[in-house]
């Protein structure tokens, strides 16, 4: 059973190890810009003219179209501004970097050039390995985000410049020490294309501006990336949760780690990945908030073996890494992938209860199952999508577990009848079980 502690913190935890967001500059209004801002922009516009519109980088720490750090470790820091020219067709939009920086408190343009795409998707500044020069890392993409190119830069003060000396394809990058040597590595995830396998690379640079590559080729056929995130693994070290997408569409979970002789896969063999393939949406996530992250594995629910696939209900194991590389069942539970809960059974459940839809009052009914047959009512979950279908619902006995928005999630518990199955639940064993996702 879940530890009660974990309650509130399992609800509130969501996995966005990578989120893929609609271009900012596109969906908002650009925001109101700071004094310093103002001041860069004017410095900006002095050098390239007015007909410019701002870029905004789509996802990661630096969301705005200035960034404001120290690239070249001198005390003062630099700005950089993504624009591109007003007035030109989609084919002859030319994404644009411009670095500034300060002579005497005032902004001026010291260097402007073309970056590769046409939307900026990311943009990282970091030290790393052993090298202590800051490094301005940008992700990229055409417009359509079918081709994203990484490209790392750095700016040479005196001369006036940002130098590129690496550059690749890439559908995931991150910033992390993922060996705990204590310096930040560079990671490139890629898919699958033509006869090139999914990898994962890991640089560092080290004193004399070299990087040094670790690859390390995934389980599967993987296209894209839905989600990743970082959890640690049985023997303390940390492990990224790959849930890749497959040609078929679905998903499933690859585990790498890092030590010193490189990058590594997780489990003892590629089989163990293929047993996690699940219907996209079903992310790998730290259910019961202890740092290690669960994979979610669905099965038929009991009763429905001999129905048709589209009238099966799916329950969900979720698994956890042993120490050996393979599987092991954590907690059984029911997942719904469309309303963002999840209920984790009891232990006293495993294996003898099964869920069936109650279409008439539009609510999922938890039933105790033995010997292939349905039995008793042990819990209802609704989601209540207005104030007042919530409020019926509480005035006929309903307990609240959950709100977001004007919807509500609500339990009921049947009364019971002194049944000696040993499987009725409390309304703290439901607050217990229930975490919403999202």
């Amino acid at each position: 059973m879940i530890p009660r502690a974990a309650v509130s913190a399992a609800a509130a935890v969501l996995l966005t190890g990578c989120t893929f967001g609609a271009s900012i500059d596109n969906l908002l209004a650009p925001p109101k810009q700071s004094v310093e801002q103002e001041q860069i922009y004017s410095a900006l516009t002095e050098a390239t003219g007015s007909g410019i519109r701002l870029k905004y980088p789509r996802s990661g720490k630096y969301l705005s179209a200035f960034i404001i750090e120290d690239l070249d470790s001198d005390g003062t820091n630099e700005a950089v501004v993504f624009y591109e020219r007003n007035g030109l067709g989609v084919d002859e939009r030319t994404l644009r970097i411009n670095v500034l920086d300060q002579d005497d408190g005032r902004w001026r343009s010291v260097c402007d050039t073309a970056a590769a795409g046409s939307e900026i998707e990311k943009v990282m500044i970091s030290q790393l390995g052993t090298n202590e020069r800051v490094n301005l890392i940008i992700g990229s993409s055409l417009i359509n985000r079918s081709e994203k190119n990484v490209t790392v830069y750095s700016y040479d003060s005196e001369a006036g410049e940002i130098i590129p000396d690496f550059s690749k394809s890439y559908s995931f990058i991150d910033i992390t020490d993922l060996d705990g040597d204590g310096t930040n590595d560079f990671l490139v995830l890629s898919g699958s294309v033509n006869n090139a396998k999914a990898a994962a690379e890991a640089y560092k640079l080290d004193d004399e501006g070299m990087y040094h590559q670790y690859l390390c080729e995934l389980s599967g056929s993987f296209t894209e990336f839905d989600s990743l995130s970082y959890g640690r693994l049985p023997d303390g070290r940390t492990g990224l949760y790959i849930d890749a997408v497959s040609g078929t569409g679905f998903i499933q979970t690859d585990v790498i780690s890092m030590d010193d002789s490189g990058l590594k896969k997780v489990f003892g063999a590629s089989e163990i990945s293929y047993s996690t393939i699940r219907p996209s949406g079903c992310s790998s996530y730290d259910i019961d908030s202890d740092g290690e992250l669960e994979i979610p594995v669905q099965f038929i629910s009991p009763g429905y073996e001999d129905t048709s696939e589209g009238e099966q209900i799916k329950l969900t194991d979720w698994m956890s890494i042993t120490p050996s590389g393979s599987l092991s069942r954590k907690y059984s539970s029911y997942f719904s992938i469309g309303e963002g809960y999840v209920f984790v059974f009891p232990d006293k459940w495993r294996d003898k209860v099964t869920v069936r839809r109650d279409a008439i009052n539009d609510e999922m009914v938890f039933c105790a199952y033995a010997d292939k047959t349905v039995g008793r009512e042990l819990l209802r979950i609704y989601c209540a999508e207005d104030p007042v279908s919530r409020e019926d619902r509480i005035s006929a006995g309903y307990m609240l577990l959950h709100t977001k928005g004007d919807s509500a999630y609500l339990a009921l518990i049947p009364q019971s009848g002194g049944e000696s199955d040993g499987l009725s639940v409390t309304a703290g064993d439901v607050a217990i079980g229930f975490s919403y996702i999202e």
